[in-house]
């Protein structure tokens, strides 16, 4: 690499300057501590682990965007996590072993092999809740609840939509009709990214009873009303409408606490890492091709560990939520100090560092910074003053 090109970052790798890392910072901790106030426990998963913990149970698709190296202290393959949920999962299924429900939030970065949005980097950080324990759909309706009161203390200003669906529709209208495994992932496929010509296409090779079911599904997404149209099409597979309750009851309940947030109802949705069982959702704002958030219900993943435990919850992308929020005003201006060794001064110094004041030493004499306040001594007392207020 010629040295003109040194400093550029692979492909979808990018790298956060002061004020948007300050930004993200602190959106970091206002949402941790939300999460906090909801029950919610704080724990870090390694950024590393061997893969054949990372990655089992969890579906190739995760397998692919898994970037892996060779462990060089033990010879075994190393993954960098793609996604945090499968780890929280481990620990809770694992390193916790706790009875009845069990609340944990985190935050990470993660690594992707290729970026799983069209907007979007291969290195997001991801701060998420995951509720263990509970396979109820009081539990469903807390985890998407909790993920709409966050993105309202992140104070996103343009409106937002909740895109929810049920993967146990799809499962239940598919799984045992005995497809050729390339036919259904064509299926799949084509459900997923909402293509009308290869779905025409798939219908036109399937037997017609099958052919009937994906077109009737694919038309499901709309208004809420969408459920009672399905109730009606599928009335004869009571899995479909037990999953169509669970639908309709967590729909119901945010209506109740979020009424503000638009709500779209997608029988399709099926976006996201295959490792999902039920209720899955994720939250779109205004001017955003891509979603801010998603998550949904995984009861699978804990057996691997020894624990088949039910489980929910969601991941924030906060790379993307920090640029769909309004930048804050400058609550703390920096404060710019002297350079001198008057204890006086340094005494002054620490107490506004300990009241959470930022300041800065002018390390380099005749230091002009702009739209700040300044430390001056008036009549052998240190005070701070408005950069205007400095005498020349």
């Amino acid at each position: 690499m010629s040295n003109e090109n040194r400093w550029l970052l692979p492909e979808g790798i990018d790298e956060l300057l002061p004020e948007r890392a300050g930004r993200l910072e602190a959106l970091r901790r206002r949402l941790l501590d939300h999460c906090e106030t909801w029950g919610y426990r704080y724990v870090v998963p390694p950024l590393v682990e061997f893969t054949d913990s990372l990655l089992i149970g969890v579906g190739a698709d995760l397998d692919l965007v898994t970037c892996k190296f060779s462990d060089r202290m033990s010879g075994r393959m190393l993954g960098v996590r793609a996604d945090i949920t499968p780890q929280v999962a481990r620990m809770d299924a694992h390193s916790l072993g706790e009875d009845g429900v069990t609340r944990l939030c985190y935050v990470g970065s993660t690594l992707q092999s290729v970026p799983q949005a069209v907007v979007g980097g291969r290195a997001p950080i991801q701060l998420g809740a995951e509720l263990f324990g509970s396979a109820s759909t009081d539990a469903d309706s807390e985890i998407v609840t909790l993920l709409l009161s966050t993105l309202e203390r992140a104070q996103v200003q343009s409106p937002l939509t909740l895109d929810i669906g049920h993967i146990g529709i799809y499962d239940a209208l598919f799984s045992d009709l005995a497809l050729e495994a390339d036919i259904e992932q064509q299926i799949f496929d084509a459900l997923q990214r909402k293509s009308a010509p290869d779905i025409e296409r798939l219908a036109a090779q399937l037997a017609p009873e099958v052919a009937t079911k994906l077109t009737q599904l694919a038309s499901l997404h709309g208004s809420a009303e969408i459920i009672e149209t399905a109730r009606s099409l599928f009335s004869d597979n009571p899995i479909v409408l037990a999953a169509l309750d669970d639908l309709d009851t967590v729909v119901a309940r945010v209506r109740q606490v979020c009424p503000a947030v638009s709500i779209y109802v997608d029988l399709t949705e099926l976006r996201g890492f295959r490792y999902h069982t039920g209720l899955v959702f994720a939250v779109y704002v205004e001017g955003r091709g891509s979603s801010v958030a998603k998550g949904g219900r995984y009861d699978n993943i804990g057996a691997v560990f020894g624990r088949d435990r039910p489980a929910t919850g969601f991941a924030i992308d906060l790379k993307a939520l920090v640029d769909a929020i309004a930048p804050p005003s400058l609550e703390r201006s920096p404060i710019v100090a002297p350079r001198s060794e008057d204890p006086a001064l340094l005494a002054k110094i620490t107490a506004l560092r300990e009241a959470g004041r930022i300041v800065m030493v002018d390390l380099e004499s005749n230091t002009q910074l702009i739209g700040v306040e300044s430390l001056v001594n008036q009549a052998g007392e240190w005070v701070v003053v408005a950069a205007n207020e400095v005498s020349e």
